[in-house]
């Protein structure tokens, strides 16, 4: 019995094609700040039966048209529900903590201000790293950065965040060697993105940076388990 051919011609897929545009997807476009209190939920492994709280820093739109909630979490911006650790914590949903509300989706007025508000900074595409937004730090975030060569880190306090047009998000923080006037506001020179000087950048919340500054023993032990690579 012969072979019937089928009409149709083969297709060459590129993988790597394909990486690239679903990575442009993910891409975030657009911030907007948590500015009314909400919550990210999220329980531990060892403990699947408590939820644990921490403020929301932000909402983002990505280029797919999805919205997230964001955190400073380990050592970037990470969209709550990517949050899947065993170690770390797994994202359990939304609070609003004034009327004890949960929710598993962004809320509508997020979504509405985010996809406005890039409609309207319709910015044109370039090829050279871009600076597209700059958020202030509202929470207190505190971050705990190293050096190439160095064995000694430094506790410093986030300023800000700041959106590229790649979708990149670094922290702002302070040299303060270089501040000559107080306070400190967005522009000034002894502001720089933390990957530009340190090699590895952890971040915590404000509780947590007070405890490392009070060689709170419990905090420094958990701190250098975390730090400690596995063998």
């Amino acid at each position: 019995m012969g072979i019937v051919s089928s009409p149709r011609t083969a297709q060459v897929i590129d993988l790597d094609t394909m990486r690239q545009r679903r990575q442009a997807q993910r891409r975030i476009v657009r911030l907007a700040p948590e500015l009314d209190g909400l919550e990210m939920l999220y329980h531990l492994a060892s403990d699947p039966d408590t939820l644990y709280a921490m403020p929301l820093l932000a909402w983002g739109l990505r280029e797919s048209g999805e919205v997230v909630g964001m955190v400073p979490w380990m050592e970037s911006l990470t969209a709550c529900h990517e949050l899947d650790s065993p170690d770390h914590g797994h994202f359990f949903g939304y609070r609003d903590p004034e009327t004890d509300d949960i929710f598993h989706t962004p809320p509508e007025h997020k979504v509405y201000e985010l996809e406005h508000a890039a409609a309207y900074f319709d910015y044109e595409e370039t090829q050279a790293p871009t600076l597209i937004q700059q958020l202030p730090d509202t929470q207190g975030t505190h971050a705990l950065c190293l050096d190439s060569g160095s064995h000694l880190w430094q506790l410093k306090q986030v300023f800000g965040w700041r959106l590229y047009n790649d979708g990149s998000v670094e922290a702002l923080l302070i040299d303060e060697t270089r501040v000559d006037q107080t306070p400190i506001v967005a522009g000034d020179a002894c502001l720089y993105p933390g990957h530009s000087r340190h090699k590895t950048v952890y971040f915590f919340q404000r509780h947590i940076a007070s405890q490392i500054k009070q060689e709170d023993p419990a905090t420094l032990e958990a701190l250098a388990m975390m730090m400690t690579p596995s063998s």
